[in-house]
Protein backbone atom coordinates (compact mmCIF):
# COMPACT_ATOMS: atom_id res chain seq x y z
CA UNK A 1 0.00 0.00 0.00
CA UNK A 2 2.80 2.42 0.85
CA UNK A 3 4.33 2.00 -2.61
CA UNK A 4 0.96 2.90 -4.16
CA UNK A 5 0.84 5.96 -1.94
CA UNK A 6 4.36 6.93 -2.93
CA UNK A 7 3.51 6.62 -6.63
CA UNK A 8 0.15 8.38 -6.31
CA UNK A 9 1.25 11.29 -4.10
CA UNK A 10 2.80 13.52 -6.84
CA UNK A 11 -0.28 13.05 -9.04
CA UNK A 12 -2.62 13.81 -6.16
CA UNK A 13 -0.58 16.92 -5.33
CA UNK A 14 -0.69 18.06 -8.97
CA UNK A 15 -4.45 17.46 -9.18
CA UNK A 16 -4.98 19.31 -5.91
CA UNK A 17 -2.90 22.29 -7.05
CA UNK A 18 -4.81 22.50 -10.35
CA UNK A 19 -8.17 22.23 -8.58
CA UNK A 20 -7.23 24.77 -5.93
CA UNK A 21 -6.02 27.31 -8.51
CA UNK A 22 -9.26 26.89 -10.45
CA UNK A 23 -11.35 27.04 -7.26
CA UNK A 24 -12.90 23.67 -8.09
CA UNK A 25 -11.89 21.40 -5.22
CA UNK A 26 -15.35 19.86 -4.87
CA UNK A 27 -15.72 19.29 -8.63
CA UNK A 28 -12.31 17.68 -8.96
CA UNK A 29 -12.91 15.52 -5.91
CA UNK A 30 -16.17 14.24 -7.40
CA UNK A 31 -14.55 13.65 -10.81
CA UNK A 32 -11.65 11.73 -9.24
CA UNK A 33 -14.09 9.70 -7.16
CA UNK A 34 -16.11 8.79 -10.25
CA UNK A 35 -12.98 7.95 -12.25
CA UNK A 36 -11.70 5.78 -9.40
CA UNK A 37 -15.00 3.90 -9.37
CA UNK A 38 -14.69 3.27 -13.10
CA UNK A 39 -11.10 2.05 -12.79
CA UNK A 40 -12.07 -0.26 -9.90
CA UNK A 41 -14.70 -2.03 -11.99
CA UNK A 42 -13.30 -5.52 -12.71
CA UNK A 43 -14.17 -5.40 -16.42
CA UNK A 44 -12.54 -1.99 -16.88
CA UNK A 45 -9.56 -3.00 -14.78
CA UNK A 46 -9.04 -6.07 -16.98
CA UNK A 47 -9.18 -3.89 -20.11
CA UNK A 48 -6.69 -1.38 -18.67
CA UNK A 49 -4.28 -4.24 -17.94
CA UNK A 50 -4.48 -5.39 -21.56
CA UNK A 51 -1.23 -4.39 -23.32
CA UNK A 52 -3.08 -4.20 -26.66
CA UNK A 53 -5.07 -1.22 -25.36
CA UNK A 54 -3.39 2.06 -26.31
CA UNK A 55 -3.06 4.88 -23.82
CA UNK A 56 -5.51 6.99 -25.80
CA UNK A 57 -8.01 4.14 -25.74
CA UNK A 58 -7.53 3.76 -22.00
CA UNK A 59 -8.30 7.44 -21.42
CA UNK A 60 -11.30 7.23 -23.76
CA UNK A 61 -12.57 4.22 -21.88
CA UNK A 62 -12.56 6.16 -18.60
CA UNK A 63 -13.74 9.54 -19.96
CA UNK A 64 -16.50 8.04 -22.12
CA UNK A 65 -17.82 6.18 -19.10
CA UNK A 66 -17.82 9.39 -17.05
CA UNK A 67 -19.79 11.30 -19.69
CA UNK A 68 -19.69 14.72 -21.32
CA UNK A 69 -19.75 16.82 -18.16
CA UNK A 70 -16.12 16.08 -17.35
CA UNK A 71 -13.93 19.18 -16.94
CA UNK A 72 -11.22 19.59 -19.62
CA UNK A 73 -8.52 19.96 -16.96
CA UNK A 74 -9.57 16.63 -15.44
CA UNK A 75 -9.44 15.02 -18.89
CA UNK A 76 -5.90 16.33 -19.42
CA UNK A 77 -4.97 15.01 -15.98
CA UNK A 78 -6.29 11.57 -16.94
CA UNK A 79 -4.24 11.74 -20.15
CA UNK A 80 -1.09 12.40 -18.10
CA UNK A 81 -1.91 9.45 -15.85
CA UNK A 82 -2.43 7.22 -18.89
CA UNK A 83 0.78 8.39 -20.57
CA UNK A 84 2.66 7.31 -17.48
CA UNK A 85 0.71 4.04 -17.10
CA UNK A 86 -0.77 5.27 -13.83
CA UNK A 87 -4.56 5.10 -14.40
CA UNK A 88 -4.70 2.21 -11.94
CA UNK A 89 -3.54 4.65 -9.24
CA UNK A 90 -6.76 6.67 -9.46
CA UNK A 91 -8.30 5.24 -6.26
CA UNK A 92 -5.21 6.19 -4.26
CA UNK A 93 -4.94 9.57 -6.00
CA UNK A 94 -8.58 10.22 -5.06
CA UNK A 95 -7.93 9.24 -1.43
CA UNK A 96 -4.87 11.48 -1.12
CA UNK A 97 -6.69 14.33 -2.87
CA UNK A 98 -9.48 13.98 -0.29
CA UNK A 99 -6.99 14.22 2.57
CA UNK A 100 -5.43 17.35 1.05
CA UNK A 101 -8.88 18.86 0.50
CA UNK A 102 -9.86 18.22 4.12
CA UNK A 103 -6.66 19.86 5.33
CA UNK A 104 -7.19 22.89 3.10
CA UNK A 105 -10.80 23.25 4.27
CA UNK A 106 -9.78 22.60 7.89
CA UNK A 107 -11.97 19.53 8.15
CA UNK A 108 -11.18 16.06 9.39
CA UNK A 109 -13.14 12.86 8.96
CA UNK A 110 -12.84 10.79 12.12
CA UNK A 111 -13.83 7.14 12.28
CA UNK A 112 -14.97 5.98 15.71
CA UNK A 113 -15.18 2.21 16.18
CA UNK A 114 -17.22 1.22 19.22
CA UNK A 115 -18.92 -1.90 20.55
CA UNK A 116 -22.35 -0.26 20.34
CA UNK A 117 -23.63 2.71 18.31
CA UNK A 118 -22.81 6.08 19.83
CA UNK A 119 -25.75 7.91 21.39
CA UNK A 120 -26.43 11.42 20.08
CA UNK A 121 -25.08 13.05 23.24
CA UNK A 122 -21.91 10.91 23.16
CA UNK A 123 -21.35 11.73 19.49
CA UNK A 124 -21.86 15.46 20.13
CA UNK A 125 -19.41 15.52 23.09
CA UNK A 126 -16.84 13.47 21.17
CA UNK A 127 -17.21 15.76 18.17
CA UNK A 128 -16.63 18.84 20.36
CA UNK A 129 -13.61 17.32 22.10
CA UNK A 130 -12.02 16.22 18.81
CA UNK A 131 -12.71 19.61 17.19
CA UNK A 132 -10.92 21.27 20.10
CA UNK A 133 -8.00 18.83 19.98
CA UNK A 134 -7.46 18.98 16.20
CA UNK A 135 -8.58 22.61 15.80
CA UNK A 136 -10.81 21.90 12.83
CA UNK A 137 -14.32 20.87 11.86
CA UNK A 138 -14.91 17.18 12.56
CA UNK A 139 -17.05 14.81 10.56
CA UNK A 140 -17.72 11.82 12.80
CA UNK A 141 -18.35 8.36 11.35
CA UNK A 142 -19.38 5.68 13.81
CA UNK A 143 -18.67 2.01 13.09
CA UNK A 144 -19.89 -0.79 15.33
CA UNK A 145 -17.53 -3.68 16.05
CA UNK A 146 -18.42 -5.93 19.00
CA UNK A 147 -14.77 -7.07 19.24
CA UNK A 148 -13.93 -3.66 20.74
CA UNK A 149 -15.73 -4.90 23.92
CA UNK A 150 -16.19 -1.42 25.38
CA UNK A 151 -14.94 2.12 24.88
CA UNK A 152 -13.86 3.17 21.39
CA UNK A 153 -10.98 3.27 18.94
CA UNK A 154 -10.67 6.62 17.16
CA UNK A 155 -8.99 6.94 13.76
CA UNK A 156 -8.24 10.61 13.04
CA UNK A 157 -6.03 11.14 10.03
CA UNK A 158 -2.80 9.27 10.75
CA UNK A 159 -3.48 9.08 14.50
CA UNK A 160 -5.12 6.21 16.35
CA UNK A 161 -6.49 6.73 19.84
CA UNK A 162 -7.28 3.38 21.42
CA UNK A 163 -9.60 3.86 24.35
CA UNK A 164 -11.18 0.44 24.00
CA UNK A 165 -11.43 -2.17 26.71
CA UNK A 166 -9.77 -4.62 24.35
CA UNK A 167 -6.84 -2.23 23.89
CA UNK A 168 -6.47 -1.79 27.63
CA UNK A 169 -6.48 -5.56 28.17
CA UNK A 170 -3.84 -5.98 25.46
CA UNK A 171 -1.64 -3.29 27.04
CA UNK A 172 -2.07 -4.92 30.46
CA UNK A 173 -1.16 -8.33 29.02
CA UNK A 174 1.95 -6.88 27.35
CA UNK A 175 3.07 -5.21 30.57
CA UNK A 176 2.74 -8.47 32.48
CA UNK A 177 4.77 -10.46 29.98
Amino acid sequence: MSSLTTLARPYARAAFDLAEQAGKLAGWHQALENAALVVNEPAVNALLDNPALSRAQAVSLVTDTLGDGLDEEVKRFLVVLAENDRLALLPEVKRLFGVMREQAEQRLTVRVVSAVPLEDDQARRMNEALAKRFECEIQLQNEVDPRVLGGAVIYAGDQVIDGSLRGRLTRLQNSLI
